[in-house]
Formats: structure tokens, sequence, C-alpha cells
């Protein structure tokens, strides 16, 4: 055990007492006046889209385009992690947990809700036609493709790299050692890793939040419950046990069955959906909506709108609110996908990442998203309901209506004790000096924080206090933005170097391969018999 004077420790932690004390600060303020919270974090958000917009695209496009280069860099070849690492997880668990935690209960939540309201109100087309329908099912599979898994591909690759490959503590701070140097070791390092456990704590709270809204409406639905504080406190009082219960198991039994239950649960009530629903014209638009997904990807990637007033707006409420978003969440999602992908090559990782969820979200968003217009086109009250009581409007409209409705609201029980468990992992990771086993302790304690801040933002203002978050975490996604940068300079610098040393081109030099791996065989050979555990090496 650490001593308590030595600097790794005193960093851990400052961490620890600056994140509470930043984040118990809003939760107060938020709790004491909502509305005049609510107001100036939406001003402040407004402002960032407003003068930020054109930056978010361009990051968020760097960010994919970074991790595709790699694909077919040497640099591809270098594991993340020593020579004698293989993955911890089966390939099937380890992409269930991928996509677990990097979309988890936002699928559910707008995977019927986004498409109706791009139906409705459309970027370009004209409202309720053809075209806005393909345009409604393209904007979403947009939205939820490929540039959200390269934004978190970037700071995973990052963190995995210099945790795995290179032996640094688990901390995004760690990852910028190339560049910064010692610099990391001080200041500098302390107010990264704040600003990672605040980006990390703002996006949670919020998907609780809305995870909370939609159960307590699908609990409406189905049996009357009504949708009010009282219910939603004891919505989150009993996930909040059941979250803690799968944390104290540990990520390989809690994360990693649930993250099965989840794809389980999903691809029964998305076959269901595709039967019942308009099984043909869902067909004919999976092709459909992935061959404009990709003719229209470099130029809807770089489309800033800065002549048509229209549909700038469009893209500031939805594009940039979405990269945005994505930003905020990458080093949640981040760090927790660099801890469950140690064993794996670069190249295996970024092609997995990206083709996989992104394959996953097509079909997804296409057999909800026509499913969901259709149905609303012949029960227009639908599209009058919040999005948090939408899908289950759209259930009840298909035969086996209680089933469904019932699978989903498990589906959203179970995202959301995922959700929660991953994020009390990955902050007690950050709080404890980067520690892959963070202590039940720490993790029962942001645990109860996570959930404790979503409700007070619901007691606060209800979906003011979610909307300011929401808000706070599109500005926290700009300083963190510039932390993205910093680490893929300094992952590239590394990495590169390396593929530089092992003579790593399209054909590698197979001799010093050789002596490499034969020295790093060695190194591991006389630290397991030193005794090192095996998990430490």
């Amino acid at each position: 055990m650490k001593n308590s004077s030595d600097p790794e420790s005193k960093k851990s932690s400052s961490v620890f007492k600056y994140s509470v004390l930043i984040i118990a600060l809003l939760v107060i303020i938020g709790a004491i006046n909502p509305e005049s919270f609510g107001a100036v974090a939406g001003a402040i958000s407004n402002w960032v889209g407003d003068y930020f917009g054109w930056y978010y695209m361009i990051i968020t496009s760097i960010t994919l385009f970074f991790c595709i280069f790699l694909v077919f860099s040497p640099i591809g070849k270098l594991k993340l992690g020593k020579p004698h690492h293989e993955p911890e997880f089966s390939t099937r668990s380890w992409l269930t947990m991928l996509f677990s935690a990097g979309m988890g209960i936002g699928v559910i939540f707008y995977g019927t809700s986004e498409p109706i309201a791009h139906f409705v109100a459309p970027a370009t087309a004209s409202p309720e036609t053809e075209e806005a329908l393909h345009e409604s099912i393209r904007a979403t599979i947009f939205h939820w493709g490929a540039h959200a898994w390269g934004m978190y591909g970037a700071v995973a690759l990052a963190l995995a790299y210099s945790q795995f490959r290179k032996g640094e503590p688990g901390l995004l701070s760690k990852t910028l050692r190339p560049i910064l140097g010692d610099k990391v070791d001080g200041p500098i390092g302390v107010f990264i890793d704040v600003l990672t456990v605040f980006a990390t704590v703002i996006g949670v709270a919020v998907s609780l939040g809305v995870g909370t809204t939609q159960i307590n409406g699908g609990l409406n639905q189905l049996f009357g419950l009504p949708i009010n504080l009282t219910a939603q406190g004891a919505i989150i009082a009993g996930v909040t046990v059941l979250f803690l219960i799968s944390a104290w198991s540990g990520l390989s039994k809690g994360i990693k069955y649930l993250s099965n239950l989840n794809m389980i649960l999903a691809g029964i009530l998305l076959i269901t959906v595709l039967i019942l629903g308009p099984t043909m014209l869902i067909l004919n638009m999976l092709p459909t909506a992935t061959g404009e997904y990709l003719n229209t990807f470099l130029a809807k990637t770089l489309d800033a709108a800065p002549t048509n007033t229209h549909k700038n707006e469009w893209l500031q409420s939805w594009t940039i609110y979405y990269w945005a978003w994505w930003l905020s969440w990458s080093p949640f999602v981040g760090i927790f996908i660099a801890r469950v992908s140690r064993g794996r090559t670069v190249r295996e990782f970024v092609i997995a990442l990206i083709s996989v969820p992104t394959t996953i979200g097509i079909i997804w968003f296409t057999v909800f998203g026509v499913t969901g217009v259709e149905i609303a086109k012949e029960v227009p009250s639908i599209v009058e309901l919040g999005p948090e009581t939408q899908l289950f409007a759209i259930l009840n409209e298909l035969p086996l209506s209680l089933p469904l409705s019932i699978i989903a609201i498990i589906l959203i029980f179970s995202f959301f004790i995922t959700s929660a468990d991953s994020a009390t992992f990955v902050i007690g990771m950050q709080t404890s000096n980067g520690s892959l086993r963070p202590s039940s302790k720490l993790k029962i304690i942001w645990g109860v924080s996570l959930s404790s801040i979503a409700y007070v933002l619901l007691l606060s203002g209800g979906e003011t206090g979610l909307e300011a978050l929401q808000s706070a975490a599109i500005i926290a996604a700009l300083p963190f933005s510039f932390v993205i940068i910093m680490m893929m300079i300094s992952f590239y610098k590394d990495a590169n170097e390396e593929r530089k040393y092992l003579g790593l081109t399209i054909t590698p030099n197979k001799h010093r391969m050789k002596e490499y791996l034969s020295k790093e065989q060695k190194e591991y050979q006389a630290q397991k018999d030193a005794g090192i555990d095996e998990s430490e090496l």
C-alpha cells in the first residue's frame, strides 16, 4: 500500500477532493435556484454552439479519420499491452461491453423519438414526406454512427497504450507524458484528471435522469404509475441498489453479465418489432439507409451550412449538440473500453470499435425509426408525446404490446445499471491513481453520489434541471476537446517511435521483432520469478 506522503497518493487525493467540491457546488446551486442555473448554463451552451460549432465538426472529423488512418498504418500492428498479454474477455463479451457502455439507454430513448422528430421537422426535406422519411433515418444513423466511436476510440487508444504497454497509471493525464513530460505529475495533471471526472459525472447523471424518466413513462403506460418525483425517486433508489450490487461483484462478473443480457434482450426486442412492424418497408429501407449514410458521409461530416439559416439552426440543435455530447462522454466511455481491451491490437480494436456498433446502430434505428414514423402517421397524437413515452405508445399499437413493453422496461433497467456500474468503475479508477481495481468502497461512494445528483436535478427542476446539466456537458466538452487533441498527438508520437524501433512497415522486420519479443519475454519471466502479481505485469 502506498504511503499517504507518496506524490501519486497526494495527487489522487487532490483529484478526489477537487472533483467532489466542484460537483457538489454545481448541484447545490442547481438545487437552490434551478431556473437561474438553467438559464445561465443554457446561455453559455448556446454561445459555445454558435461560435464553436464549426470547431466541433472539425475535431469530430479529425478523431474519426485519425482512427481510420491507424488501421492502415504499421502502428495498427502494435498490441494494447505487452506481447504476452492475451484478451481478458471473449470477443462476444468484449463487443457487448463496448456497445452497452457507449450507447446504452440512448438507443432506447431516441430509437423512435429522433426519427419522428426529423420526419416532422427535417433539415432540408419537406415535412412528413417520403423524402423526410429517408432523411430522418439517415440523419439519426449519422448522429449515432461512426463519429461517436471515433471520439471514444481516440481516447481509449491513448489510454490503453499508455497504461498497458508503457506501464503508466490509468489516468488520462499520464497519456500526455510524451509531450508534457513530468508536468503531468503536477497541477496540470490534476486539472486534466478533475476535468475527466467532471465530464464523466455530468454525462452519466444526465443519462440516469433520462433513464429514470423513461422507466417512469413506461410504468405509467403499463400500470398507471404516476409520473412524479416520488415515483422517480423510488426508481432511482431501486436501480441504485442493483447497480451497487453489480459494482461490488467486480468488472468480470457484473458488467460482463449485464452487457450480455442487454444484447440478448435488445435482440429479442429488435427482431420482434421487425416482424410485427412494417417488415417489408424496413427491409427495403435497410440497404437504402446504409447507402445514403455512406454516400453522404463526407459531405455531411463537414457541412456547417454557413449560408442556410434554417439548416444551420437544425445543425445547432442536433448534429453539433450530438458532437459536443459525444465529446463530453468520451472520457467515460474511452476509459472503460480501454480497460476491457487489453491484449487487442490497435488495428483489431479500431475495426471492431467503429464497424460493429455502427452496423448495429444502422439496423436498430432503421427498424425502430421506420416503425415509429409509420405508426405516428396513423396515430398523430404520438408526435405530441414526450420522447420518454413515445416508444411505449408505439409498442402499444403493435401486437404483443404488453410483453414488448415489459422487455423494453427491463432493457432500460439493465442499460441503466450497466452505465451506472461502468461509471462508478471509471470514476473510482480516476480518483485512485488509475487503479485497475478501485476499491468497492470508493465505487459505492461514487455510485450513491451519481444517483443523488440525478435525483437532485429532477427534484430541483425536472426537465429544467436535466437540460441545465446537458448544457453543462456541452460546455465541458470544449476544454476537454483540447485534451483529446493532445492525447492523439502524444499517442502517435510514442507509438510511431516504437514502430520505428521495431522496424514495423507494411512488411515488418522479423529479426528486430524477434529480438524485441525475446527481450520482453525475459523481462516478463524475471518479474514473475520475483513474485509480482500476474495482473500487474
